[in-house]
Parts: C-alpha cells; structure tokens; sequence
C-alpha cells in the first residue's frame, strides 16, 4: 500500500508540471514575438550617429542629410569602408568616380597613335656661357682731350648709365666756349652766329644745362665731365688717367650679363633633329645640383670643317645673377628623328593626361585591382623621353598597372582634402596612429651660418602667421612675398649632401605653397596654403634646429574643415591664425623646439 501510494503522489506531481509548462509556453512564444518587434523597431529608427558626406568633397561631414555646401549635390551616407590608414591609398565612392568620368589605362596595351609618332631623343652637348653680343656698348670720347681723372679704373666695374666717368680736359673745349661768348655778344649783328656756336658744342654733347652755365657765367671752360652712355660691366679699358684722347676714341666698352647667351658646339650627325625652339637643359659644375632650362635661338649656317661641328646658340634670362659669362656647361638638347612605326619596344609608357607634371619626379594614380570600391594608389615616377601624346617611365611603374589616364586631377584633388599624400602634399602622416611624422636629425651636422639664415625667414613666418590672426588679405600676401624672398636667399652650398637634398625638397615645397598664398582670391584659401607651408617648415626646424631659440608647434582640430592644422609660434600664448578674431584662442601647445 505504501508503494502505491508514492506512485499516485509521484505521478500527480509530473502531471501538475506538464499542466504549469502548458500554461507558460503561450507566455514565452509572447515574450519572443515582442523580443523580435523590439529588434524590428531598433533597426527602423534612425541612427543618431549617423554621417553624412559629398562624394565629390570628402572633407563635408554633416549628421543630418542635406546637400554639399561646394556643389549643392545630395549628401550620400558616409561609408566607413573608405576610410584608410595608408596616407597614399584613396578609396572613392562608385557615385565620385562616375560624376568625375575616370577613365584608365593598362600598361603594356597596344598604341595605334604611336604608330606615325615622331621619337624624342637627348644629345649630349657641352658648351659655355657668353656676354649677349646686342649688349654690348662702346662708350666714346665725343671730343679731343686729355683725361684728367678717371672713376673706372678696372674691367669688371659696374657703370651705371648718367654716371660720371671721367673728366676731361680740352683746349678744343676752351676755344669752343670763347667763340660761344663771342657769339652772343655779337648775336644780334650777325643772325644765326649764336646758333652755330651752340650747335658745335651740342655735336661734342655738351648738355643744354652746361651751354646755358657757360653764357650765364660769361666764362669759358676748359674742362668737362664724361657722363656714361650706357649701364653694364667692364669689359675691356681702352684709356687711363692722362692718355690723350681723340674725338670719338673708345674710352672701354661694356656688356650686360641678363640675358646670356649659352654657346654648344654639336656634332654634324646630331644636327638634323635640332631646331629653333628645341628644349636646352643644362648644369654647370659651379652651381652644382642646379639644373636650368633655355631654347634653341640659333642654329650656325656654316660648319667647322676642321671639327665636323656647328654652333648651336641658346638665350637665358638671369635674372638672379647665378650664371657668369666663361661658366662650363654640361647640357642635353633635345631633337627628333625620322618616323618609326614601332616605338617604346620593352619600354613602359603611358599617355601624358595620366601624368602630374612637378619635374622629373612626377604623381600617377595606379587604382587598384580586385577591391569593393574603387581604389587608387598614389605614386612618384621618374620621367624619361617624352614621345607625342605618350612618355616613357623609368621607374615607379610595372606593366599591367592599370592608371587613371583621365581625371587624375580630380582624384589629386580628393586625395589633398582628405589628407592624403596629393601632389601639392607629399608629407601626410600615417592618419589614424597619431604618431609624429619621422624626421631626420641634421643639428649636429649643420652650421650656425645656415641656422642664422633660416631665423631670418622664421622671423618673416611669424610676422606672416600674425597677419592671418588679423585676417588681413593684403598684409598676408606682403609678408608671403617677403618670406619668399628670404627663402630664395636662403644658401644652401653650406650644406652637405644629405642635408642639402632635404632642404632642397622642402624648400621647394614652402615655395610652392607661398606663391600660391599670393595667386589666392580670398583669405580662407590663403589659409589652406599656409597650413601645408607651415609643415614642410616645422619639419626643416626639426630637422636642422635653431640658435638658442624656442618656437612652439602649436594645433587647432577644428582647422581647415576639421581636419586639424599646425603652425609655428615664438610664443606658449594661442593665437589661432585659421580662424582670426572668429576663434582666437582655439588650439593647445602640440611642441616644443629648441
């Protein structure tokens, strides 16, 4: 009995279970149905994080959907899959890259419009700079005399046009002024004889003022003062201080050194692919590391029977006085052959649209194959011969690298607002690891006399800096242009090799960015420039120090579009040049130098 007894209580028990579970299983099927619609409804709300760009002008970013301030196209969803950490990739929208109609080119594909192309070459030549001859002047004794003193006493003397060059004594003179006294007394018996007499000393070109001071002392003179006819250096002395000269002896001639003329001797066989216009490019082991660029003007009609050559003349303004007549040159002229219908054989070449011209080292974009959104690669290449509508690499290339051939600059563009390595901006950091770019130490290296050289257009910086806190538009291109000038002064053959090469870079690329300040239409785009001309020098006083200063890198993250921008103080104190008077002490101390 007590068995059974457990038994019925047992099975009482399972069965008060099973009734307990049937009545909570609708509950669990309601609670899941309303854990769905929770998660149907989270996904259906917006977002409250959610940004929105241009596809066109990455640097927009709003968080409500609207159109883009630049060009009034509809703001797109910011897709996170573009943002990158590599500074030379850029990844655009599907939308960009149709709107700016980029077209590409693979490497290696077959040319047809090569096929009638005339083949650029190179000769070597050699040669030396000259006096332009149409510069050349002689300057004349215009009357008999003997030379009593002389202020050009050596060749090389810069004359200035209108100066004083010697003083001449003459008895011709004399009776010449004694007749003019004469004259006058005597002018109104015998007509025209005042005349006469002045008309001979204006034939010796004494001036009208020196006639006038002889008739209005009544006193006859015996010396004169040779005044110079033209300006130009030296080049050779004919007379000294007391040599007798005559009328119309040459007293030395002069010769200007801008423009020069730069003299190549070019073999026969190289002759027929020269023509006036063809592009000169030489060096000169005076200036080395330089390298200039002039035009054929003249191609010599005879030959040197003796040395099978012709002279081949080119013209060059100096404007800076760097090249001196004698100078030895080392030059490349560049000439066409024949026809060819088979070009560039084992040679990469690409169409020149592709190309960003900024020297021999030049931009091409490689997009990027087998990725979910078009992707572009950002590359330096070297330049060889140019071919018509195509140029051959030398490096930085390989065939089957598909390039933009059309729309490079609008992907240029791109790149430079999104802090991308561009063509005008070849510096930008790794973006997101927030580590300082890595810059090379010369300080132990470099002199002081270059320091002091580089204070001089720090000092013109921080006036310019100054100018935008104030945004004045005028006052920034005035000091913009002094700040230029003292850069281009700025001697850099006190620097050894490696030292040299990076202020040869980076001084270029503050040049670049000052010009552009003064080409810009308006403050704010004067302002972007300034924020790429104050990193290459913040980087150049990094890398070569200064004389017992201190400046201050100081940064403002709302700069140029939010994108944060540097710049350089002699102070702690902020003064936001981005922003003026709109934003005054916005930023902090990012650096110190010293």
């Amino acid at each position: 009995m007590e068995k059974i007894k457990y038994f019925i209580i047992g099975t009482l028990l399972l069965f008060s279970g099973l009734v307990i579970g049937w009545m909570l299983k609708p509950n669990e099927k309601m609670d899941a149905h309303s854990h769905q619609n929770q998660m149907v409804e989270s996904e259906n709300e917006p977002n409250d994080m959610e940004i929105w760009t241009c596809s066109m002008h990455p640097q927009i970013r709003q968080n409500e959907f609207g159109i883009c301030p630049i060009c009034e196209m509809d703001l797109i969803p910011l897709d996170n899959s573009l943002s990158n950490d590599d500074p030379t990739i850029l990844k655009m929208s599907e939308e960009a890259v149709k709107l700016a109609q980029i077209e590409t080119y693979t490497i290696g594909e077959k040319r047809q419009t090569l096929e009638q192309s005339e083949i650029e070459r190179k000769i070597k030549v050699d040669g030396t700079i000259e006096l332009d001859e149409r510069t050349i002047k002689s300057q004349t004794v215009h009357l008999p005399g003997r030379i009593e003193s002389m202020s050009v006493t050596f060749e090389g003397q810069y004359v200035r046009k209108g100066q004083v060059i010697a003083k001449l004594f003459s008895t011709d003179l004399l009776a010449a002024s004694e007749e003019l006294l004469t004259a006058v007394k005597f002018n109104e018996r015998v007509d025209g004889i005042k005349d006469a007499a002045i008309n001979k000393l204006k034939n010796w070109k004494i001036s009208d003022s020196q006639i006038q001071q002889i008739i209005t002392n009544n006193k006859a003179i015996e010396t004169i003062d040779i005044i110079a006819d033209h300006s130009g250096y030296v080049i050779s002395k004919k007379l000294s201080q007391g040599d007798y000269a005559k009328q119309g002896q040459v007293l030395y001639t002069v010769g200007s050194t801008n423009p020069l003329w730069l003299i190549f001797n070019v073999f026969e066989s190289d002759l027929s692919g020269i023509k006036r216009g063809s592009k000169v490019v030489f060096t000169t082991p005076s200036l080395l590391g330089k390298e200039f660029n002039a035009k054929v003007t003249y191609i010599e009609p005879m030959l040197n029977s003796q040395t099978r050559t012709a002279t081949v003349r080119a013209e060059i303004r100096n404007d800076n006085n760097l090249l001196k007549p004698g100078m030895l040159l080392d030059g490349k002229i560049s000439t066409f052959s024949e026809k060819a219908n088979d070009v560039g054989n084992q040679k990469i070449t690409i169409p020149n649209s592709a190309i960003l011209w900024t020297g021999k080292k030049s931009i091409v974009y490689v997009k990027i194959p087998d990725v979910d959104v078009p992707t572009f690669k950002f590359k330096e290449v070297e330049l060889g011969e140019r071919s018509g509508k195509f140029s051959t690499i030398t490096s930085g290339l390989k065939f089957g690298d598909e390039i933009v051939s059309y729309g490079a600059f609008v992907v240029d563009a791109a790149a430079q607002l999104n802090n991308n390595f561009s063509m005008m901006n070849r510096n930008v950091k790794i973006k997101k690891d927030g580590s300082p770019d890595i810059v090379p130490s010369f300080v132990e290296v470099v002199s002081d006399t270059f320091r002091n050289q580089l204070s001089i257009s720090i000092d013109i910086y921080l006036s310019l800096k100054n100018a935008f806190v104030s945004s004045d538009e005028t006052k920034t291109r005035e000091q913009t242009e002094m700040f230029l000038e003292s850069i281009e002064k700025v001697d850099m053959s006190v620097l050894d090799d490696e030292p040299q090469e990076f202020w040869s870079e980076h001084s270029d690329m503050i040049v670049t960015h000052a010009k552009k300040i003064i080409e810009a239409d308006d403050i704010e785009e004067q302002r972007s420039q300034f924020d790429f001309l104050s990193q290459s020098l913040i980087k150049t006083i990094r890398a070569f120090g200064t004389n017992n200063q201190t400046y201050y890198v100081q940064h403002c993250p709302m700069a140029i579009g939010n994108q944060g921008a540097d710049w350089l103080s002699d102070e702690p104190a902020i003064r936001n040049p981005y922003f003026g008077d709109k934003m005054l002490k916005c930023g902090s101390v990012k650096l110190e130098l010293n």
